[in-house]
């Protein structure tokens, strides 16, 4: 069985090595033992599956949530010898029935399925054939705790039950905290379970967070991010349909070649949006989060969230979209506190208008929120935040963060805090309550007519604080209203409020300080580099003939080789079909169709005839 785990990585997969927890998920399935993964984005988590399902006596049936993620899969497994299909809507009812009956009489080792279809007959009926194991891809999504429940999954538990024989049963996920994995395990009566936690750091991945309070600085920051990223493809996340439209807008205004999703389109513009990104016709995609799970491309160099999501889970999937080769990639998120309070309402109000019927989930939803808050205004380490909130072992100082790359300062708020929670008590005593924008001008001293005709430069608070910068007071306020020394409330015009701890600073006089960053900052460390020399003009002339032998076979250029392979072709520089099988990620299936075409390419760069 060793052995024939390390040919079959090799043959079909172009892998010498395993990763880690590959080899562990690989072994307990092979055994006849459930498992539970849980592993981040990039990790390798279909090898886990794909390579025992070449090694067992029938069918693997993969459930999975989208359309997208079948077709990449099942082109990646034919690209690499290894027999595959999917079911799923998006196949004319004639193609769908010769697919199951093709499984039916074994042509097929993979077959991915839409749980949605789980409830027909001819699919049930595969079971009598024998089904080596069943794989839950996006396991979360079974979770009503998890931050993509979806209903068709709990179909699944019962589509098992009703086979003849209870095949493997394998469920695997890139993010999930104890709750959702002690629901995946229950749910789908996982028995004995191998569970395995890899870890979820990803030390390629460059964590930031930008505070930027208005619209129009947060415009202005991803226009001067993406003019340093021209050549690079990404990720815009928004929370709203109408913010992905303007923002898409904007930036083919400004020439970038960029696509829009949202769940607000035709499903036909949709899908060709979204193989526009893949394809790399549209290198960028501005989204909201009905965009993303199971895309598997690889070149994806940045992630920008220009909202807060709800969740950390959420955010920290959505985010790991981007490096999947390995490669640096940018994390980084657009901090508004009108983020956080767009997202409270989204939670406790349904689309119309009502409360939710679950005062339970709400309220679980609001703790994710509020730790999602923290994350956006911590001054500590992010990816030791991001860790720590999975269970994980976090450093202190992780070197590839925009917290640790900035210098902070531990400064004194004691009595720009008494000035701020007086000005609101203050105001309060007049029966009045505002938000954020009037209280900073009452402490500035503005002259603004709206705030003269309501006589307020009359408060004993007003113009204390005409000496601190704008920028400096806001950040205090943010703070006090995140640690619950003030509270904000409303709907569309939010307005502070005391809260339950403001007696500690105004009555107890209890001494405040926090983190503020100084005007330095220290440069940013790169990601290590591999080993080996890197011919660049080289890499250019791979990319180029990759994406011609892509568009002639109509498959994303990932599917024929990552950026990573090229990478390491540019280090071996292989000249004949010997050498290109070193290369990672060629195997023998691989080396047999591309393996005279690039390396005659290198020879050619070589200016060499020998092979």
């Amino acid at each position: 069985m060793e052995q024939d785990k390390r040919v079959i990585l090799k043959t079909y997969f172009g892998f010498t090595q395993f990763r880690r927890g590959q080899e562990e998920i690989i072994n307990a399935i092979l055994k006849g033992q459930d498992v539970l993964a849980v592993m981040p984005t990039g990790a390798g988590k279909s090898l886990c599956y794909q390579a025992p399902a070449l090694m067992l006596e029938g069918l693997t049936v993969v459930i999975s949530p989208l359309i997208s993620l079948m077709k990449d899969q099942v082109n990646a497994l034919r690209d690499g010898g290894i027999p595959g299909a999917y079911l799923n809507s998006s196949l004319a009812p004639a193609v769908f029935h010769e697919t199951v009956n093709r499984a039916a009489h074994g042509e097929y080792k993979i077959l991915y399925i839409a749980p949605e279809g789980l409830k027909r007959d001819d699919i049930r009926s595969l079971g009598d054939r024998g089904i080596a194991m069943v794989v839950i891809d996006e396991a979360h999504c079974i979770s009503q705790w998890g931050h993509d429940f979806r209903p068709s999954y709990l179909l699944i538990s019962e589509f098992i039950r009703g086979l003849a024989e209870r095949p493997v049963t394998a469920a695997f996920t890139a993010t999930a905290t104890d709750k959702v994995k002690d629901d995946i395990v229950r749910i789908l009566r996982l028995e004995n379970p191998y569970i395995l936690t890899t870890g979820f750091n990803r030390e390629n991945l460059y964590f930031a967070v930008q505070t930027l309070p208005r619209s129009p600085e947060k415009m202005r920051a991803l226009l001067d991010y993406l003019e340093n990223h021209r050549d690079k493809s990404g990720i815009i996340y928004c929370s709203t349909r109408k913010t992905v439209e303007e923002l898409c807008a904007l930036l083919i205004e400004r020439g970038y070649a960029a696509t829009r999703y949202h769940a607000g389109l035709e499903d036909r513009e949709r899908q060709q949006n979204q193989d526009d990104f893949i394809y790399d016709r549209k290198p960028l995609m501005v989204a909201t989060n009905a965009f993303g799970m199971g895309i598997d491309k690889s070149n994806v160099s940045f992630v920008i969230h220009y909202n807060m999501p709800k969740n950390i889970e959420s955010y920290y999937q959505e985010a790991g979209r981007a490096g999947r080769d390995g490669g640096a990639a940018d994390c980084i998120l657009f901090y508004s506190p009108q983020d956080q309070r767009l997202n409270t309402f989204l939670i406790t109000s349904t689309q119309n208008g009502e409360a939710p019927k679950d005062p339970a989930l709400t309220s679980h939803n609001l703790e994710l929120l509020k730790a999602m808050t923290y994350y956006a205004t911590t001054t500590d380490c992010l990816r030791a935040r991001l860790l720590a909130y999975f269970g994980d072992s976090p450093p202190n100082y992780c070197g590839n963060c925009s917290n640790c790359t900035t210098n902070f300062e531990h400064i004194d708020i004691s009595l720009p805090a008494q000035k701020i929670i007086s000005c609101v008590y203050r105001i309060e005593q007049r029966g009045k309550r505002f938000g954020k924008t009037m209280v900073i001008d009452i402490l500035r001293g503005s002259k603004s007519r709206k705030l003269l005709d309501q006589g307020l430069e009359t408060l004993s608070t007003y113009g204390i604080m005409a000496d601190m910068d704008i920028h400096r007071i806001r950040t205090i306020l943010d703070y006090l209203i995140a640690h619950e020394y003030l509270a904000l409330e409303g709907g569309d015009y939010p307005v502070l409020r005391p809260a339950s701890r403001s007696g500690e600073i105004i009555f107890e006089k209890k001494p405040l300080a926090m983190m503020l960053p100084k005007e330095v900052e220290r440069p940013r460390p790169a990601v290590p580099a591999q080993t080996g020399e890197f011919d660049e003009p080289l890499f250019t002339k791979l990319k180029a003939l990759r994406t011609r032998l892509a568009q002639e076979a109509r498959m994303p250029a990932y599917i024929i080789f990552s950026d990573a392979s090229l990478r390491d072709m540019c280090r071996k520089m292989p000249v004949n079909t010997e050498q290109f099988l070193t290369v990672s990620g060629v195997g023998e299936v691989k080396m047999e169709k591309y393996g005279e075409v690039f390396t005659g390419l290198i020879r050619e760069h070589k200016g060499v005839e020998d092979r």
